[in-house]
């Protein structure tokens, strides 16, 4: 019997459902019954993660013990930023993380580049700083007034907007982290996959929801421990 898996989303909706379709695709099943049991929150009430000013600690940490309820046995967050609150989640819950950053760290480490380019909040960025690190690589970042840029086009993809201007624009903040000398991108926000593919830029792409996905499916089948690293 595989782990049912409680999937913390909605931050956005379109991007946890990219996610879903991505946990499915990794999935082996050759019938129904050989998929994953998920239990999926998908709030987009949960407050800006980007918003110093709101506590969105307590919510996902409701979501979480809501999703225990329903009968969840690990967590999975289909959100970079709110990985800031995964200690507060895991203490309510009582349930086992499948960490979405970590994930992308090793990924990244596993494609043989020694310094990464996130493309992220600013929150995120943080996390994955010491992620990285963690695995002796370095963090390079946009410039503060590019990344003003770049999180006005989170927004703007959040709004629905995934057309050609947009994706031109995303392709551009990945060339200007290989320019300033990375050897690997990771879309660092989940919303960043919905415009942006392996294959647009030269170096590996990391996408972080894909390489959840990946973990999440290992982790229930009982494949990996959600430690492995």
């Amino acid at each position: 019997m595989s782990l049912a898996l409680g999937v913390l989303g909605g931050m956005g909706p379109a991007a946890t459902l990219d996610f879903l379709t991505k946990l499915q695709a990794h999935t082996p099943a050759r019938r129904d019954q050989d998929h994953l049991r998920v239990l999926v929150d998908i709030n987009p009430q949960v407050p800006d993660r980007n918003d110093p000013l709101v506590r969105p600690g307590p919510v996902l940490a409701e979501m979480a013990v809501g999703l225990r309820q329903a009968g969840a046995e690990v967590l999975a967050i289909a959100c970079n930023t709110a990985h800031a609150h995964a200690d507060e989640i895991v203490r309510a819950a009582g349930l086992p993380l499948v960490d979405m950053i970590q994930a992308a760290a090793v990924a990244a480490r596993d494609s043989g580049a020694l310094r990464a380019g996130v493309l992220g909040t600013r929150q995120a960025l943080k996390l994955y700083r010491e992620y990285l690190a963690a695995q002796g690589m370095g963090l390079v970042v946009l410039p503060p007034e590019r990344q003003e840029a770049f999180m006005a086009l989170l927004y703007r993809i959040k709004s629905g907007d995934t057309g050609a201007e947009v994706r031109a624009e995303m392709a551009g903040f990945a060339a200007e982290l290989e320019a300033a000398g990375a050897e690997a991108v990771i879309a660092g926000c989940t919303e960043v996959p919905l415009v942006l593919e392996e294959g647009v830029i030269r170096t590996p792409f990391v996408d972080a929801g894909d390489e959840l996905a990946r973990r999440c499916v290992a982790v229930c089948l009982g494949l990996e421990s959600v430690a492995a690293v």
